[in-house]
């Protein structure tokens, strides 16, 4: 874990007593990061402990009061949840770090807290866990409850984000999912503290060949607002490219310096009929050259990096 999570987790931690004695190890911690969300934070917690309730392994709650300026606390410690307390508004991202570093568990859920979410799969998806790295919830490719002008934005983000994983990603950025927490561990530091924190983790498992499942689940109306804004999409398009260039430079560098390419080739063949050999053609050329020279070198630079 990078060390400005890890100091803001154990000040947290500390200034709440949550850091007094070291929590239960448990088979499953079920992470909650909640803004403002006073309205809808003790139901989930409900939901949560009512699926579990029957099951026959330890768990735990662990909600994330992200810097609310509303009764989200309040409503948080009425609930019974463990809650760890952050003064500031530091993102989605950064309010699942702070839960997963205060849980000691063999596998970690997060779950929001606006309703949408059932919580009654999380049963089915822990025993797919046993088998996988990653277990998400698919909302289906209609997620009927989704704003009609974020689909546009959606559908992008997602097309990108297939091509560069080079597999179909029924749901990329769906805010349920367990993983195993020796196989998350290793990416905390690469994650944003902001809502790409989804889009981030499933690049990074589908990129390094991790064992990743996505189970079907319904998608509610969210209880509130949601927090997410326009600007929102160019930043998960920025993380989805930073992420390919980590773990695969060359799905970026080799089309980007084919098109190039293509485009010498056509010119210079227009210019041998009019027997004059242009500068652009020779321009796009060397630059398809150069671009794949990059590529080779950004690709070892990866390799050397994620190797074992």
């Amino acid at each position: 874990m990078d060390t400005m999570v890890k100091d803001r987790t154990e000040k947290a931690l500390a200034a709440h007593g949550a850091g007094a004695t070291a929590p239960k190890h448990v088979m499953l911690s079920v992470v909650i990061p909640a803004y403002n969300e006073e309205r809808g934070i003790q139901g989930a917690v409900e939901r949560v402990r009512t699926a579990l309730a029957a099951q026959p392994f330890d768990w735990d709650v662990i909600v994330v009061n992200d810097g609310s300026t509303d009764g989200t606390l309040a409503a948080a410690q009425a609930s019974g949840a463990r809650v760890v307390d952050s003064a500031v508004n530091n993102g989605y991202g950064s309010a699942l770090k702070l839960g997963i570093a205060a849980g000691s568990s063999d596998y970690v859920a997060i779950i929001d807290a606006d309703g949408t979410y059932p919580a009654e799969e999380l049963p089915k998806m822990l025993k797919l866990a046993q088998g996988a790295d990653m277990v998400v919830g698919d909302r289906g490719a209609a997620m009927q409850n989704v704003p009609l002008a974020r689909r546009p934005a959606k559908w992008i983000l997602n097309g990108l984000a297939n091509y560069l994983a080079q597999r179909k990603i029924p749901d990329l950025n769906s805010g349920l999912r367990i993983f195993r927490r020796d196989a998350l561990t290793p990416f905390i530091p690469l994650l944003p503290s902001g809502f790409s924190f989804t889009t981030t983790i499933t690049m990074c498992m589908l990129s390094s060949n991790m064992r990743v499942a996505y189970v079907p689940i319904s998608y509610g109306r969210r209880i509130g607002t949601s927090k997410v804004r326009p600007r929102d999409f160019f930043n998960f398009v920025l993380l989805v490219l930073r992420v390919i260039m980590l773990f695969n430079p060359l799905r970026i560098f080799l089309p980007l310096g084919a098109i190039l390419f293509a485009l010498g080739i056509a010119k210079t063949i227009y210019d041998f009929f009019l027997m004059n050999l242009s500068e652009s053609a020779i321009f796009a050329l060397l630059a398809a050259l150069l671009i794949w020279s990059l590529g080779l070198i950004a690709d070892m630079i990866s390799r050397l990096h994620l190797r074992p």
